[in-house]
């Protein structure tokens, strides 16, 4: 059984950094993809970061595009996201994803962020920006 644990999360102020890990473990994801999601308050859920374990492509909304960065330490089987310049709304609990890359994929392309997609997922941390 696939198992995912979030970490890292807690209070920073606003224009400061955070670094999340996503620890797996379970069996080898190879040919996966492994996410970030996030959801606040009377808020869906969002997708804000993904990597192909395959070959390392990484996928980010517009909305946290050159904040954040989603990376991979296969050593450690573990994966990261790196956020910085954090904004208040960025606030919410956020959450490590992963499922096989081919239920992301029709029609030509892959849609990372479908959380329906995915079966795993860990408990979530909290981030919390405010000064």
């Amino acid at each position: 059984q696939l198992q995912l644990v979030e970490s890292g999360g807690g209070l920073v102020q606003p224009g400061g950094s955070l670094r999340l890990s996503c620890a797996v473990s379970g069996f080898t994801v190879d040919n996966y993809a492994i996410s970030w999601f996030r959801q606040a308050p009377v808020k869906e859920r969002e997708g804000v970061a993904c990597i192909r374990t395959n070959d390392g492509v990484t996928y980010y909304p517009d909305s946290v595009k050159g904040r954040f960065t989603i990376s991979r330490d296969n050593a450690k089987n573990t994966v990261y996201l790196q956020m910085i310049s954090l904004k208040p709304e960025d606030t919410a609990v956020y959450y490590c994803a992963a499922d096989l890359l081919q239920k992301l994929y029709y029609s030509g392309y892959y849609f990372p962020f479908e959380a329906p997609k995915y079966n795993y997922w860990g408990k979530g941390t909290l981030v919390l920006v405010s000064s």
